[in-house]
């Protein structure tokens, strides 16, 4: 029978929070794939855990998920544990599970910390919806996209960066998204752990003369609905009400439906879009 790969939440930060579940798997498994073996060692040897490890990282994550997943069809547990957190968020992790998928391999995960749900809960907005962004591309192009896309975005969104590129990611948030309220997290977990809630423009003026140390994680606020609406609005009215009956129906709604619709996106009532088409006073 094939073996499970068990993905194992480690402390990112406090080794307090290292749950005694994950303690037991790492003890029992046949390998443990780490992405940094150097770092995890000290991991190890503090909860007197002596199995072997592998490295797994994402400059080997392809070539050497292929060679994990054979050992795995042979009957070996293994499991993937990363520097901080759970695995495969905004890790290489994702794609060894999702090689494992594909091969038939029975994957499970034993939850634990993780930075960008921690940061969610401590950072005093919305929590009922959210999207996580993990570190914005490095590449312009991609990286503008992605911001294009955050700019009308409404849940609260979730991004890590790194401390020598912070004020230029704030300057390009601040940019795209103009005053909004923030949450910067860092030290998470530790003795030194600080939540600190600002705007977006306070914020950049603050790490003009604080230097930024440790990893981040941001939580910025959504896009309100009620400035969401506004902008519809105002939109709509650049058009006229022909232009606007005409965009509904080359999408394929009748003119009984699209009317209703221009009515509604314009706040007034069906007859007097009615009243106006047809010339009525």
């Amino acid at each position: 029978m094939a073996g499970t790969l068990f993905l194992c939440a480690t402390p990112i930060g406090n080794l307090g929070d290292m749950s005694p579940r994950v303690v037991e798997t790492l003890r029992s498994v046949d390998v443990i794939a780490a992405e940094d073996t150097r770092n995890s060692i000290k991991l190890l040897n503090h909860f007197d855990i002596h199995t072997p490890m592998t490295s797994y990282h994402e400059y080997n994550k392809v070539e050497k998920a292929k060679q994990l997943i054979g050992q795995l069809l042979n009957g070996q547990n293994i499991a993937l544990i990363t520097d901080a957190g759970t695995p495969a968020i905004s890790d290489p992790g994702e794609v060894l599970v999702r090689m494992c998928l594909e091969s038939g391999v029975s994957v499970t995960s034993l939850p634990g910390p993780a930075a960008c749900i921690t940061a969610l809960t401590l950072s005093g907005l919305s929590t009922r919806r959210f999207c996580f962004e993990g570190f914005l591309p490095a590449d312009k192009k991609e990286k503008k996209l992605v911001l294009d896309e955050l700019m009308n975005e409404s849940r609260t969104m979730i991004l890590y960066e790194a401390p020598h590129h912070l004020v230029r990611t704030l300057e390009e948030l601040y940019e795209v998204l103009g005053q909004r309220r923030i949450t910067l997290c860092r030290e998470l977990t530790k003795k030194f752990e600080t939540v600190f809630p600002t705007t977006l423009a306070e914020a950049l003026e603050y790490y003009k003369t604080e230097e930024p140390k440790g990893e981040y994680v941001l939580v910025i606020e959504g896009k309100s609905f009620a400035e969401k609406r506004q902008e519809e609005i105002a939109g709509w009215e650049s058009m006229t009400i022909e232009e606007h009956m005409a965009y509904y129906e080359q999408q394929g709604m009748d003119q009984k439906a699209a009317m209703k619709q221009v009515a509604k996106d314009r706040g007034v009532g069906k007859r007097e879009i009615y009243a106006y088409l047809h010339g009525e006073d």
